[in-house]
């Protein structure tokens, strides 16, 4: 039985060519992730903020080392794709962006960050989604971009807002985290929405 729509990326989109850095013009840069940012992954996971709102711990620098290939070959498989946020300057860590989930033929895929402790308060993770969400909708083609925090992270739906993601409403009861189960904020960014939010 045929369908009666045709993918709306249709699958190679993202692997036919090499992952890009992407700049986000403002003094940072997104770029593929290299076996010299293990230390400074390590480091970020052991900041306590991390684990209040990640389900990922790292013990040693050599278990990020495995993270980091992982990451780095996950572009060919076009279902989770990572980038390293950096100082455009120094090549300083700043933080992470992705795309999870990732459905070409629906033209989804799914936003998540998250930044070292001292790079936060400064804008780093809203720059680095905005960037990365103009790219995926407005160069490669994406639909629709869905992003998830839990209720109670304040700067994450702050985040959200600035980088021009619409909250759409409450996943009750939605992620397990050490301290429970967490409701969860669903945001999206659709194609032609614009690329910031209200500014308050």
């Amino acid at each position: 039985m045929p369908y009666l729509t045709g993918p709306v990326l249709p699958a190679g989109t993202l692997a036919r060519s090499e992952q890009p850095t992407i700049p986000t013009g403002d003094g940072l840069v997104l770029r593929p992730w290299t076996a010299e940012d293990a230390p400074a992954v390590h480091e970020a996971f052991q900041d306590p903020v991390m684990h209040q709102w990640h389900i990922r711990a790292a013990d040693s620098t050599d278990e990020v080392a495995g993270w980091i290939e992982e990451w780095r070959t996950a572009w060919a498989g076009e279902r989770n794709v990572q980038w390293a946020v950096a100082d455009a300057d120094t090549d300083r860590l700043r933080g992470r962006v992705a795309l999870r989930d990732v459905l070409l033929g629906d033209g989804v895929a799914e936003v998540a960050y998250w930044t070292v402790a001292g790079a936060r308060g400064q804008g780093v993770a809203a720059r680095a989604t905005s960037a990365l969400a103009s790219w995926a909708l407005d160069e490669i083609g994406f639909h629709r971009l869905e992003l998830s925090h839990a209720t109670a992270n304040e700067a994450s739906c702050r985040v959200a807002a600035k980088a021009g993601f619409t909250l759409e409403g409450t996943r009750r009861s939605a992620l397990l985290h050490q301290d429970g189960w967490h409701d969860m904020h669903l945001h999206a960014r659709v194609q032609g929405d614009p690329s910031q939010g209200p500014t308050s």
